[in-house]
């Protein structure tokens, strides 16, 4: 891919194609700060998607991981949903698949299979409820005391919710290669070296990481935190994209990543030349079977439900 524009040049053209095409701009909050800048929505994967249906677009060009293109055309299968980058798919999703998901429950029948947002549509069609890390303990809280619950595709917040809730699951071993990178002994240096700081974490990160923070939190979570709270200084363990969204949203406070190895390359495949090639070309587009968008359909909605009721 070629391109013979400045980044002021490509921002123009973009904006020009989004509104000759009718498009929305989806960024996550972990994507390069040139292509947070850009966008009509930044936030939370799930989040994304809902605000997307809600608009009258008829394309989403979605800067995330494949997973959360697919979570867009589910709840939006009317409308376009391009993916920039296809090579950024998520490590963590590509560890629990379809097969192996469904040999799995057949060792454990009648289990409630809980399957976090950050998985394919394919497993998605095979969970019985969806969560996210924001809601997750509050969903599995709600969930019959006397059911065995398998939790699906991460570990790491399986366990945090198990350790919130007191329920006992079986946990899928999967994990974020990006948020295991962060290791409680970056995270006490950091302690150490600013100790008025409050310290906050994703939940997809280790037990021990999750044992040293003041609080566990979606990356939604952690924007409301950074508004609300006194502290000057916080302490973040996620993905290093998210002190850019911090930052720019609570400029009065210093925001220190515990780690500068906690990049998810995935997530950095999306620039400028990427979104303008990707609205040129109307690529990649992302479509899934309708008989496995409506199954996967499903405990998105079952959860959406559950949280309003």
């Amino acid at each position: 891919m070629r391109t013979f524009l400045d980044s002021d040049g490509m921002v123009a053209r973009i904006n020009e194609l989004r509104s000759e095409k009718n498009a929305v701009i989806l960024t996550h909050n972990y994507q390069l700060a040139e292509v947070q800048d850009i966008a009509d929505f930044v936030g939370d994967s799930l989040e994304l998607s809902i605000k997307a249906a809600r608009t009258t677009a008829d394309v989403i060009v979605f800067c995330g991981v494949r997973f959360m293109a697919e979570t867009a055309y589910i709840l939006s299968p009317d409308k376009t949903v391009l993916l920039p980058s296809l090579e950024s798919g998520c490590p963590m999703a590509d560890m629990a698949e379809a097969p192996d998901l469904e040999r799995f429950k057949k060792k454990h029948p009648g289990a409630i299979v809980v399957t976090y947002i950050n998985s394919s549509a394919e497993v998605k069609a095979l969970s019985d409820i969806c969560v996210t890390s924001a809601n997750a303990a509050e969903i599995v809280a709600s969930l019959p005391k006397d059911g065995k619950i398998i939790f699906v595709p991460d570990m790491n917040l399986g366990s945090y919710v198990q350790k919130v809730t007191g329920r006992d699951m079986i946990l899928w071993q999967g994990f974020c290669p990006t948020h295991m990178r962060i290791r409680a002994e970056d995270l006490k240096r950091r302690i150490a070296e600013f100790p008025d700081a409050k310290v906050i974490v994703h939940p997809e990160s280790r037990p021990d990481v999750i044992n040293l923070a003041d609080e566990a939190l979606s990356t939604g979570g952690m924007l409301k935190f950074a508004r609300l709270t006194d502290a000057r200084q916080i302490i973040v363990a996620t993905e290093v994209g998210m002190i850019y969204r911090l930052s720019k949203e609570s400029p009065d406070k210093q925001f220190i990543p515990v780690s500068e190895q906690a990049v998810c390359p995935n997530m950095k495949m999306h620039r400028l030349e990427t979104v303008l090639h990707s609205l040129e070309t109307m690529t990649h587009n992302i479509e899934i079977p309708e008989e496995i968008r409506v199954a996967a359909a499903k405990p998105i909605t079952k959860m959406l439900q559950g949280l309003q009721s």
